[in-house]
């Protein structure tokens, strides 16, 4: 029987209660199951990896609580040895929902005992961070941080309300972005992408053609810093279909650097900066997921 460490989320709301039941209900059903529930940092899963060393670890919650739990294995040098299972309990789910993920919490913990370690990679910056998912700089960033204090009274609406705010105001960042050594901008951005999963913010197609797994990432430069072309971005990005626009330039690489005026960002929804210089590097096959 599978041993597996359920790290649960003590910031979720009792909402939540029901659903995070069911699913550790389930994996019970399959597994030998020991719950923890722990906080939005890294110290008490630290605790809770140490008291269970042999465990698979089971995230209840979005791509943050994936991102503090793939971060904390990452620095312990335990990614090669515990395999990752996710149960989406988040806002937006956007891992989830670029791996065929299913969003409801059983059947998620239904794939959980059935999938396959599945290999994925992962971006680690110069300080050694982490990036699962996605990484956005500029004006998706500032409207992440404007949607944080909505998300209880608009949930996933959040994230609209915040970007129509900030694209209002903004004008937009003077980077430089190079691709595997190769200039790929070096102009006033609106939002810079790096992705290697497929969506932000609940759903957005950040980086439509992205692959967990190709050992590369995509990235996708917005110049559109003019008021009607920021709509149009805005508008097609929803879609997907931003990538078309003559001001939006793509790459895909193994190593992306950024540098120039202090910009925000926000890495799997964890918001850092202003800073003037950023550097990733893709890890192929870097951790497992059941999938």
């Amino acid at each position: 029987m599978a041993e597996l460490l359920a790290v649960c989320n003590g910031g979720a709301g009792s909402a939540d209660d029901a659903a995070r039941d069911a699913a550790l209900k389930t994996l019970r059903a399959g597994a030998d199951v020991v719950e923890v529930t722990t906080g939005e940092g890294e110290r008490d899963l630290g605790e809770a990896l140490d008291a269970h060393p042999r465990r698979d670890v089971v995230v209840l919650g979005g791509d943050g609580s994936l991102h503090v739990a793939v971060a904390a294995l990452h620095r312990r040098g335990e990614l090669g040895s515990r395999v990752v299972g996710l149960i989406p309990m988040g806002t937006g789910n956007d891992f989830a929902r670029g791996l065929g993920i299913p969003l409801d919490p059983e059947e998620a913990a239904r794939v959980v005992l059935a999938g396959r370690p599945r290999p994925l990679d992962l971006l680690v910056d110069d300080e050694g961070g982490i990036v699962v998912n996605a990484v956005h700089l500029g004006v998706g960033a500032e409207a992440s941080e404007r949607a944080t204090p909505l998300k209880p009274g608009f949930g996933k609406l959040a994230y609209a309300v915040g970007a129509l705010l900030a694209g209002v105001r903004s004008t937009g960042w003077r980077l430089r972005v190079t691709v595997d050594g190769r200039t790929l901008t070096d102009r006033r951005l609106l939002m810079l992408g790096v992705g290697n999963g497929v969506t932000i913010g609940g759903g957005t197609p950040l980086t439509p053609e992205a692959r967990p797994d190709d050992g590369m990432v995509d990235v996708v430069a917005a110049l559109t810093t003019g008021p009607v072309r920021r709509l149009v971005y805005a508008l097609r990005l929803r879609g997907g279909r931003h990538p078309e626009l003559r001001d939006v330039v793509t790459a895909r690489g193994r190593d992306v650097a950024v540098e120039g005026e202090p910009v925000p960002a926000n890495a799997d929804g964890e918001l850092t900066g202003p800073a003037a210089r950023r550097h990733w590097r893709v890890v192929p096959a870097a951790w497992r997921m059941f999938a």
